[in-house]
């Protein structure tokens, strides 16, 4: 953990002063500097190098129910009591309500120092390239049918510092590590695709962790099946998803109705169903910021609080959602109920451009009992989803669409045929009610959430499960 401070709990605490020198029930301090570096193969060649680093800092003031935003790149004693300023000056305005970001200028007295803040373990840029051609020669040679290979790393750091005027002042570091191998074939059926990704809150000793070797003819066997694929049939099937990216679904169809800003604003499905049922008996979904390594990990959220685990579904019932700080509205709750009140550990923010959402951290539906072959051995006729790509969902009605990049179909308890891409359509209360097992092989992915115009990483995953009655949207009767 670097020594040097991003900005001093003594010069925090003025800033804040000076932001609440209009008035105000409440103001906070968001600060950042972040790194980046990264690398693309293609065609063989290493065609895109990338680096970057950026710092800068909000400062976000509330009062009488309107909120005031602004954020600099400075990070100077003058630049950011000028922000502080700046942000309670829109919160005053008569009859302001809260604003888009609002960028403050000020006079740059000199680029601030470069802070030392060492990644983990880390490896030099020629070592990853080196991973990213032999990840190339492996795929390549898998078969000659692969048309074409894309390979790429890219590595992040970010130390934060958060403070605000109820007595919070938290700091923390953040490193996170990303391999992909993608590997194209081309067939009757069209160009198809295979991909393995791998991506941990850790440091390059993430390569003690993966197999190049077998990612990339992962890649590769993946695209290749795709060649003898069959056009998915259509209709009402029993779906039994793999462990681990199958998560992506009950995040977009469940997790984001199960954020209390969406509820608060009656756009969930889920709004007016706390204790009472929602999922199928054993179905018990969490939000848990703490889970060693995952992409939604770290040690505080974006508001300085403590990152812990959420249970929102407990063996089928709703008891509770996922929360930010909320100064103003705690006395404000539609339903009074307790499990409103309190920081949940799920504030979060692109940047420090940008204002505090309420998001999800990592969400997974939490072991059972069964066994992952008996899930599919029990299944007469139905598809099964190794993995599942994008989707849309509309929160308020759950309803969603998800498409397939890794699907075969079940005959008589075997996985036989592989399918061509296709959609999987349903709602997210209709999905978890309709789970009817659970296996203990518990598996998480990383996913990427938008939110409001905001992108955040974030983990997702669930064991293998069985659903009854999803749609399939394929090709073929």
């Amino acid at each position: 953990m670097p020594q040097s401070q991003l900005i001093p709990p003594e010069l925090a605490a003025d800033v804040l002063k000076t932001a609440l020198h209009r008035g105000g029930e409440f103001a906070d301090l968001y600060a950042e500097e972040r790194w980046s570096t990264g690398a693309v193969l293609e065609a063989g060649t290493v065609g895109k190098l990338s680096s970057g680093q950026r710092r800068g800092a909000g400062v976000r003031v509330i009062s009488g129910g309107a909120t005031g935003f602004a954020y600099t790149a400075d990070l100077s004693e003058r630049g950011l009591h000028a922000l502080a300023r700046a942000a309670s000056a829109i919160a005053d305005r008569p009859g302001s309500a809260v604003t888009e970001p609002v960028p403050v200028t000020v006079p740059v007295l000199g680029a601030p120092p470069r802070q030392e803040w060492p990644e983990p373990a880390q490896s030099s840029r020629k070592v990853k390239i080196e991973r990213l051609r032999y990840a190339d020669d492996v795929a390549r040679g898998v078969s000659p049918a692969i048309a074409g290979v894309h390979v790429s790393y890219g590595d992040s750091s970010r130390r934060l510092t958060v403070a605000n005027s109820a007595g919070t002042y938290a700091e923390d570091f953040q490193v996170r590590n990303r391999f992909n191998v993608t590997c194209i074939v081309r067939g009757d059926t069209g160009l198809q695709t295979g991909y393995e990704r791998f991506v941990r809150t850790v440091g390059s000793e993430i390569f003690d962790q993966i197999d190049v070797a077998d990612m990339a003819r992962g890649a590769a066997r993946h695209a290749l099946t795709k060649l003898n694929a069959a056009p998915a049939p259509s209709g009402e099937y029993v779906v039994v998803l793999a462990a681990g990216s199958g998560g992506i679904l009950f995040h977009e169809a469940c997790g984001h109705g199960l954020e209390a800003d969406n509820v608060q604003r009656g756009q969930s499905v889920y709004a007016s169903k706390l204790d009472t049922p929602v999922a199928g008996p054993g179905v018990t979904f969490v939000d848990d910021g703490t889970v060693p390594q995952a992409c939604g990990s770290s040690r505080i959220d974006d508001d300085g609080a403590a990152t812990r685990r959420t249970t929102l579904i407990e063996d089928g019932r709703l008891v509770g959602f996922m929360r930010k700080l909320e100064p103003l509205r705690d006395g404000a709750v539609p339903t009074g109920n307790p499990r409103w009140q309190r920081s949940t550990g799920n504030c979060r923010r692109q940047s420090y451009q940008h204002l505090p959402l309420v998001r999800m951290t990592n969400t997974f539906i939490l072991p059972g009992p069964e066994d992952r072959a008996e899930l599919i051995g029990q299944t007469r006729r139905g598809i099964y989803i190794a993995k599942l790509g994008g989707g849309q969902v509309n929160v308020a009605t759950g309803e969603f669409v998800f498409g397939t990049t890794e699907a075969y179909l079940i005959e008589n308890g075997q996985v036989t045929r592989p399918l061509l891409d296709t959609n999987l359509l349903g709602s997210g209360p209709e999905a978890l009610s309709g789970i009817d097992a659970i296996a203990g092989d518990l598996d998480m992915a990383w996913g990427a959430c938008d939110k409001d115009g905001q992108r955040v990483s974030v983990g997702c995953g669930q064991p293998s499960l069985r659903i009854r009655g999803l749609t399939v949207g394929g090709h073929a009767g």
